[in-house]
């Protein structure tokens, strides 16, 4: 047990069971907020997968480390931008996000956000000084690969594109096979992306 009588096993079960005044009355007796379940989550983790940014700021707030690495090697701040999350992520930002913790396909926060069309959390990070927004991952692609390979080509992926553009990315960037993302968004017909591109000086 731990300071108050409250356990490990308290503390995860406030969180699942999203009761936030509960989680505040267990704080006031410092736990370990780095303590993990059997998911290797930590309490923030669990709080993010449970999409419950209440719970998640108070852990935050209380010292709660946004880079703790479960399982499936996701992070708060990992699992956050791939599921759009923007409130959760801008504030990670100010609580020490790692840009150098990958997920398990070798990622980035960026990347998965620009595949699964998070537009307002790619105009962050792109623009967020020191976030490597060229990380390529293991499958070989960067963000901008990513979002024209995986995205739709629909208006949301383009403005995606257009954004990882205008933030500064590296439009030249090859996949595994060699072919850039000029070259995939051409073959797919994605035309509105091919200017852009073409406009960047993509090749």
């Amino acid at each position: 047990m731990e300071g108050g009588g409250y356990s490990h096993k308290d503390l995860f079960e406030a969180v699942t069971k999203r009761d936030a005044n509960k989680v505040k009355e267990i704080l006031k007796t410092k736990p370990d907020l780095e303590v993990k379940n059997a998911k290797g989550q930590t309490p923030l983790m669990a709080a993010i997968y449970n999409h419950d940014n209440e719970i998640a700021f108070l852990l935050l707030d209380a010292g709660a480390s946004v880079n703790s690495q479960d399982d499936m090697l996701n992070s708060p701040f990992l699992y956050a931008g791939a599921e759009g999350n923007l409130d959760f992520v801008k504030k990670a930002l100010k609580h020490g996000a790692n840009f150098g913790i990958y997920n398990r396909f070798g990622g980035t926060a960026l990347i998965p956000a620009s595949e699964k069309g998070h537009l307002d959390i790619v105009k962050l990070l792109v623009n967020t000084p020191n976030f490597p927004k060229d990380h390529v991952n293991n499958l070989g692609w960067s963000a901008l690969l990513e979002a024209v390979i995986l995205g739709n080509g629909g208006k949301v992926h383009t403005e995606i594109v257009k954004a990882l553009v205008e933030g500064g990315v590296d439009v030249n960037i090859k996949d595994k096979d060699g072919v850039s993302a000029l070259q995939h968004a051409k073959a797919k017909n994605y035309s509105d992306m091919v200017k852009i591109l073409e406009s960047a000086g993509a090749k």
